[in-house]
């Protein structure tokens, strides 16, 4: 008799957002307010958004702070990917990557290039696990922050997506850590 699989029930994750620039506000801040309306949307929960310039120190700060906090799950940031002298933002997160994610930025550039073709590649879109926390960079347009999630993080980050999805592994991310300590 073949057994029949109960359904997976959605799992709300704790998401911080951070918005990379010199001259964003909250107020108009495109790209961080479509993580955050696609994200609520999904049902997962905004655990923390914030903007910053494009400064290494103080990006590292709000996202080792982040990364130390348990009520935060994912960390999605906007902006600063590009090639100019103020793009800093995977200088400053990639040397936190305990593991990088060589296939997000994979994924990202081959939805981008159905979108906007060769223009792809001004773009350093990265991810990586630090702490046993996910952590997702996407370019700072509106348009790079709903290819990204609606192409990539809405499956990966809801339980529910088969054959395999990041919510299931994350109760073992941090192994390593654990096995270093006994």
């Amino acid at each position: 008799m073949a057994s029949k699989e109960q359904p997976k029930q959605f799992i709300p994750l704790n998401i911080a957002v951070l918005t990379v620039s010199d001259t964003r506000s909250l107020d108009d801040d495109k790209s961080g307010a479509t993580l955050v309306e696609r994200l609520g949307g999904a049902g997962h929960k905004l655990a923390a958004r914030e903007i910053v310039t494009d400064d290494v120190e103080k990006i590292r700060a709000i996202i080792r702070r982040w990364i130390a906090d348990d009520g935060v799950d994912v960390i999605i940031t906007t902006g600063g990917t590009g090639f100019t002298g103020r793009d800093v933002t995977p200088e400053a997160i990639e040397p936190l990557f305990e593991k990088r994610m060589d296939g997000f930025s994979i994924a990202f550039h081959m939805i981008s290039w159905a979108k906007i073709g060769t223009s792809t590649i001004q773009s350093r879109a990265t991810a990586g696990v630090a702490g046993a926390t996910y952590i997702f960079c996407l370019p700072g347009s509106p348009g790079a922050c709903r290819d990204g999630w609606d192409g990539i993080l809405a499956a990966q980050l809801d339980y529910r997506t088969r054959p395999c999805n990041f919510v299931e592994i994350m109760p073992r991310l941090d192994e390593h850590l654990r096995r270093a300590k006994s």
